[in-house]
């Protein structure tokens, strides 16, 4: 008789005790499930943020580069402006030193006034054209200057998308180490 009595107080002590376990290991699991929509939340939430930045850095990166390509534009032609002037005044020196060779071979005297006279023309004209050459060199340095501007800012761009760029990668790196 004390068998079956203590059967029936085993099982029902028993029986109590699991229900008691269950919801604990339960709220155990929904605490944990909980955790882990959290993290998962926070992972999107970083995820959208350095999609949002990435996409802001691609979208200045293009415009930089753009500015870049047009400030290389305007000093290739400040330079072919630069090229041209000195062909020019390369071409006056030549005539100057051809007029000044037919002067010293001509007779007449008449040809030799002209040849004076095209010299000095052409002196007069080399000198009204040195502030035009001072100018387009400056034009040439300063857009040379504004390009090196132009082209850090553009580099400055690249390293933070490349930094961007590798922080994502470790984040999924560390993502798929994590069990």
């Amino acid at each position: 008789m004390l068998r079956p009595a203590f059967l029936a107080f085993a099982f029902l002590f028993l029986s109590l005790s699991t229900p008691g376990q269950t919801t604990s290991t339960e709220s155990q699991t929904l605490q944990a499930l909980l955790s882990e929509v959290r993290l998962l939340r926070q992972d999107l939430q970083t995820s959208a943020i350095a999609a949002r930045r990435a996409q802001i850095l691609i979208y200045r990166l293009h415009v930089q580069e753009a500015v870049v390509a047009r400030a290389s534009q305007r000093l290739d032609q400040a330079r072919l402006g630069v090229e041209q002037w000195r062909a020019q005044k390369n071409y006056r020196a030549v005539q100057i030193k051809r007029y000044e060779e037919m002067k010293d071979r001509t007779e007449d005297a008449a040809q030799r006034a002209q040849f004076d006279q095209a010299i000095a023309d052409l002196k007069t004209q080399a000198e009204a054209w040195i502030p035009e050459e001072q100018e387009l060199q400056a034009t040439e340095l300063e857009l040379e200057q504004q390009l090196r501007i132009e082209q850090a800012k553009l580099d400055q761009l690249e390293g933070e998308l490349d930094r961007l760029d590798q922080a994502v990668m470790n984040a999924a790196l560390r993502i798929g180490s994590t069990p």
